[in-house]
């Protein structure tokens, strides 16, 4: 397994405990950090969407519920036409469009996988 796979596995583990926790926006900061790690990939994308959905869920976010369920119907066509904004958090406080600049420890993360 990659070291962002590693990071990945982290992050969804850390927010799924957070949730259990009765901590979602906390979670949702690690939802935030998977979806960076996981955007490449339609299977991992999709996953930190429904779990940022039902973070959203739990705080009763409005905003962040319907921005959820936009980006789980664009995710599969941002995969189809390769369009998928690097370091986009994927949270609805952000254009699902934007790129966004990297956390460092992220951006080697993500450079050292592409060597």
């Amino acid at each position: 397994m990659s070291p962002r796979a590693v990071a990945y596995d982290a992050a969804l583990s850390d927010a799924r405990r957070l949730m259990a926790a009765a901590n979602p926006a906390a979670a949702m900061a690690m939802l935030e950090r998977a979806h960076v790690l996981g955007q490449r990939e339609i299977g991992p994308h999709l996953r930190v969407h429904l779990l940022m959905l039902r973070a959203a869920w739990a705080l009763r976010d409005g905003r962040e519920l319907r921005g959820q369920l936009l980006r789980l119907v664009l995710t599969p066509i941002g995969h189809l036409s390769g369009r998928l904004p690097l370091g986009n958090t994927g949270a609805s406080n952000v254009s699902p469009f934007e790129p966004m600049a990297l956390p460092p420890d992220l951006e080697r993360l993500l450079r050292d996988e592409e060597r």
